[in-house]
C-alpha cells in the first residue's frame, strides 16, 4: 500500500481530515517524551495522522521519536516527518534514509534543490521503500508571499512552478497553507482531484479549517491549537464538531 492509500484510508476510518502536528515547547527530552506520548494518546481517536518536525526530532533524535511513530501506527495513524529537505542529493538521501528507518510513512521536501543532484535520490528512495513525498508549495506564515508568491518573467508565480514540478516528479501531495484558501483553490484547479493537499496553519496562525477544506484541501495540519491545549483530545474533537464530523 502506498502512502496516499494509507493516509486516505486512515482519514476514512477515523472520519477526520486532521493531521496532528505535535509541536511541543522546548523541555528536557524525558519530559518531552512523556508529554508527547500523553498528547498522542489523547488525540489519536480524532486525527488521521501524526506529523513530527524539529520540535521533537532535534531533542529526541530519529531513534528517540521512533516509539512515538510506532504508537501512532498502532493507533491507525499515518506518520509524516516534516523535514523540508532542501540540500544536495546525497545529503537529502542520507537524511531521508534516517527518517524512513524511524518508520515515517512520508517526508516533506522543499522544491528548491530541483531534480538532478537534488531531490531525485529522495524520490527514488521513497519509491524503493514504498514511502511518500510531500512537496512544499506555499507556506502558511505571512512572509511566504514575498517568496512563494513572486511573479516570474512571463507572469507565472513561483508557487505555480513548484506545483508543476511536483506533478512532473510524481509527488504524493502538496503542502499549501490554510491561511491562503485562494491559493489552495487555484492549486486544486490546476492539479485536479488526484493530488493530495495538506494545509497547515489552522488555528494559531489564523487559518480557517472549513475555508481550507472548501477551497480544496484534503487534510488539515493542526499544531499548537491542539498540542498545547490544556486538554488536547477535547480540542481536537472540538475542531471536528465545528466541521460537523462529530
Amino acid at each position: 500500500m502506498g502512502f496516499a492509500d494509507l493516509i486516505v484510508g486512515a482519514k476514512e476510518e477515523k472520519k477526520s481530515p486532521i493531521v496532528l502536528a505535535l509541536d511541543l515547547s522546548p523541555d528536557r527530552p524525558s519530559k518531552l517524551m512523556r508529554k508527547a506520548s500523553k498528547t498522542l494518546e489523547a488525540v489519536a481517536p480524532y486525527v488521521c495522522a501524526l506529523k513530527l518536525n524539529f520540535h521533537l526530532i532535534l531533542p529526541l533524535g530519529t531513534s528517540g521519536v521512533k516509539p512515538l511513530v510506532d504508537s501512532a501506527h498502532s493507533a491507525g495513524l499515518a506518520c509524516i516527518a516534516d523535514a523540508k529537505l532542501s540540500d544536495i542529493g546525497r545529503t537529502n538521501e542520507v537524511a531521508a534514509g534516517y527518517y524512513f528507518d524511524a518508520g515515517f510513512d512520508a517526508i516533506t521536501v522543499s522544491p528548491l534543490p530541483g531534480w538532478e543532484g537534488g531531490l531525485e535520490p529522495v524520490f527514488e528512495l521513497a519509491r524503493e521503500h514504498g514511502r511518500g513525498i510531500l512537496v512544499l508549495a506555499y507556506m502558511s506564515h505571512p512572509g511566504a508571499s514575498s517568496t512563494f508568491g513572486l511573479e516570474l518573467a512571463g507572469g507565472k508565480k513561483l508557487y505555480e512552478v513548484f506545483v508543476e514540478k511536483a506533478l512532473e516528479w510524481g509527488a504524493d501531495g502538496l503542502v499549501v497553507g490554510a491561511t491562503r484558501p485562494d491559493i489552495i483553490r487555484a492549486i486544486r484547479s490546476r492539479v485536479g482531484p488526484g493530488m493530495l493537499i495538506f494545509s497547515p496553519g489552522v488555528g494559531a496562525q489564523g487559518g480557517d479549517a472549513r475555508a481550507a477544506l472548501e477551497a480544496g484541501a484534503d487534510f488539515l495540519i493542526i499544531g499548537r491549537s491542539i498540542a498545547l491545549a490544556e486538554k488536547p483530545g477535547e480540542a481536537a474533537r472540538a475542531f471536528l464538531e465545528a466541521l460537523g464530523l462529530r
